[in-house]
């Protein structure tokens, strides 16, 4: 796949059978990278998938897709908790068949993010499982270096969410 023949867009709310497939996607894939159980997801209604959906379109917060024809094969959110906190990075996912530098979704979702985020600071954070070093290469590959804070993740197995930050051209 080349990236010309990638769509990248906002999500809106009309593609909420889309953005709840891909969610449930991503949670079956690496439970552990994200702040929700497949169980509770699937118990989530088309209102506040809807509302998901359209975090593409609404102030303060991104929703950002990759579309390759009909799939979607990535995703990347980010939101802005607050002006001293600055913009962060969440939900990243890109299909495992469509990893990798040669296939370029990763970096062509985070360029469109990054460019949001350069609305709100001068920096992009993120959060990633002490427990997922493929993830914490991949962020280190982008840019993103470890800031020394750390959280407790709040769902089993439980671990530290480690800080990491990239500073915005």
């Amino acid at each position: 796949m080349s990236r010309s023949t990638l769509l990248i867009r906002t999500t809106r709310e009309e593609d909420w059978q889309a953005v709840r497939a891909l969610r449930l996607e991503m949670l079956r894939d690496t439970p552990l990278a994200y702040a929700e159980t497949l169980e509770h997801a699937l118990q989530v209604e088309e209102p506040a998938w809807r509302l998901r959906a359209r975090r593409g379109e609404t102030a303060g917060q991104t929703s950002v897709v990759a579309i390759e024809g009909a799939r979607w094969v990535g995703h990347m959110g980010g939101y802005l908790p607050d002006a001293a906190t600055g913009p962060v990075l969440v939900a990243v996912y890109v299909a495992p068949d469509r990893r990798g530098d040669q296939a370029g979704v990763a970096r062509a979702l985070l360029d469109e993010v990054e460019r949001w985020a350069r609305q709100f600071g001068s920096t992009l954070r993120l959060e990633v499982h002490e427990e997922n070093p493929r993830a914490r290469r991949f962020y280190e590959k982008l840019g993103f270096t470890l800031t020394g804070r750390s959280r407790r993740y709040e769902l089993e197995p439980g671990g530290l969410e480690l800080e990491m930050i990239k500073p915005l051209a």
